[in-house]
């Protein structure tokens, strides 16, 4: 058992993938965060177009 946990320890082989894994969630969070701003003010303005084009028909 204890030779399986040194030559695991030393194992470097999925070092790599697992960085690039991390590396892709942080783009992904970023984005989702990113989309997410977008997607609420992009709301607001649509909601400040249709008050205003109601606002407009009801005058």
């Amino acid at each position: 058992m204890k030779t399986f946990v040194k030559r695991l320890l030393r194992d470097k082989r999925g070092t790599s993938a697992i960085e690039m894994g991390l590396i892709c969630s942080l783009i992904i969070l970023a984005m989702m965060t990113a989309l997410e701003n977008f997607a609420g003010e992009s709301q607001l303005t649509w909601n400040t177009i249709s008050s205003k084009a109601h606002e407009a028909m009801n005058n």
